[in-house]
């Protein structure tokens, strides 16, 4: 048997990563098995469908390196692979499952199936359309009375499965509703699509959260009344926010294109997800797609809530960009050096170069080098360091000898300037630190900079390192 996975998301704006996360485990289970992953839209809500949000799910399974199999901009053999574009197919296997005892006619008004609420203010159908006669279906049907059609839950008895991950599941049918498969517009619910469509399409394998556990005994009796072998099923922990919140959109932090444009790599997003809910058997944390696939295995997969780890993120996403070449850094990080005040004013792969070990996420990057633009008065007590043994005093001593040994250089690049400034230090007898801090502190007017003084004065350039030295031994006069 060949395995075969599918994500089934619903185009509702954005990608969530918990759908990521599901979409994920769908695919590396897939690969990992020699088989095939399926992108299949369910869009039969049309209430919530949100234009362009197909567009969105596309570009994240592309982004984030999950190259399905089949879908509705790969074609199949088993297409259409949009829900709203199979709506005969549904009704056909309806009418079927009406004719095996598995579903029936409801012609119910909406007031009515309001009127049935409990005291809790939920609605339970009370299987009324159930009791129909032949004839009085039939008359309904011809007169074009609004109908649904629903399922027929067992009023008695358990229905039981295996889940991978979560063992023996058994739920009572009377905590099971006669939900709607059909609506009135003739579109299929999820519940009636997915069973359907999976079956269509030949998946083995159905992986999806933990929300689904209670209401699978109802696709089963679907598959049964049909005569249909069941999937394996696969529930995954929910990701949590926190002990009590999941992670929610409202809070900024559920959204896979958000994290990318706040500057973290997709594939830092896609390898910490993987983690979220699952533990390699190596206990490894950073892992490209193909050691993933390699890896995984349902044995590590959780059933307790994954609680998501910011911290934790932006450290993986740091440990992506600090093992980058320097020159896809500089392509990358573009987007951010733009926000920059100093953009285009200073040498961007200088910049780049200088940042990329230095940051965790790319969104740091203005506001690690907009301070070269902002330079001006400042406290001279930043030129105490205790352990650099310096203070105002050692930085007027120091760096009028700074000045003229930048100001004598031919070639004013790294090791120049680096040569320069220590060749200073073991001339005048000085160590290294109490040459180093006061330029560094006179070249930016900040204790805290991402480089030190010799990549503050490159990037700089000699004119204005001078300038700035030159500034600062003015101050210290004053």
């Amino acid at each position: 048997m060949k395995v075969r996975t599918r994500f089934a998301p619903s185009p509702t704006g954005f990608m969530h990563l918990g759908g990521m996360r599901t979409a994920l485990y769908c695919y590396l289970f897939a690969k990992q098995h020699g088989g095939d992953f399926i992108l299949r839209i369910e869009d039969t809500d049309q209430e919530r469908y949100v234009e362009g949000a197909v567009e969105v799910i596309y570009s994240s399974l592309k982004e984030g390196g999950m190259d399905y199999d089949e879908g509705p901009d790969k074609g199949g053999d088993y297409g259409p692979y949009v829900q709203s574009e199979r709506k005969e197919i549904y009704l056909k296997y309806a009418k079927e499952l009406v004719e095996r005892g598995g579903a029936y006619y409801c012609f119910c008004t909406k007031e009515r199936v309001e009127s049935l609420r409990d005291e809790n203010g939920n609605v339970r159908y009370d299987k009324h359309c159930l009791h129909l006669t032949k004839e009085e279906i039939q008359k309904n049907l011809e007169l074009g009375v609004p109908y649904v059609i629903r399922q027929n839950i067992p009023e008695h008895g358990v229905g039981s499965y295996e889940d991978a991950v979560y063992g023996h599941i058994a739920v009572d049918y009377n905590e099971l509703e006669d939900g709607i498969l059909i609506k009135s517009d003739g579109l299929p619910t999820y519940n009636f699509a997915n069973v359907v469509d999976d079956h269509l399409m030949g998946i083995t394998h159905v992986i999806r959260g933990t929300e689904y556990l209670s209401s699978t005994p109802k696709y089963n009796l679907m598959y049964d009344a049909f005569g249909w072998e069941r999937p394996v099923y696969i529930h995954l922990p929910p990701i949590m926010k926190d002990a009590t919140r999941k992670l929610s959109k409202r809070y900024g932090d559920a959204n896979f294109d958000d994290f990318v444009s706040k500057g973290y790599l997709p594939e830092a997003i896609v390898n910490y997800i993987a983690l979220l809910g699952w533990a390699p058997k190596d206990n490894s944390e950073k892992m490209t797609m193909q050691e993933m696939i390699e890896k995984f295995s349902l044995d590590g997969v959780s059933k307790s809530p994954a609680i998501f780890d910011d911290v934790k993120l932006r450290w993986l996403n740091g440990e992506y960009l600090k093992a980058m070449d320097d020159e896809a850094f500089y392509r990358i990080s573009e987007p951010f050096r733009k926000q920059s005040k100093t953009y285009g004013k200073y040498d961007g792969r200088l910049i780049a170069k200088l940042l990329k070990t230095r940051i965790e996420i790319m969104s740091e990057i203005p506001e690690k080098i907009d301070f070269l633009e902002e330079y001006g008065e400042f406290d001279v007590n930043m030129f105490y360091h205790k352990k650099m043994k310096t203070d105002t005093e050692m930085a007027k001593t120091v760096l009028p000898l700074v000045y003229d040994a930048l100001n004598a250089l031919d070639s004013f690049d790294h090791q120049s300037i680096h040569d320069a400034l220590l060749s200073l230090a073991t001339e005048k007898q000085f160590k290294n630190g109490q040459i180093l801090w006061p330029a560094r502190v006179a070249l930016t007017a900040k204790d805290v900079t991402p480089g030190g003084a010799v990549e503050m004065a490159e990037i700089l350039g000699k004119e204005e390192s001078l300038r700035r030295i030159k500034f600062s031994m003015d101050l210290l006069n004053k």
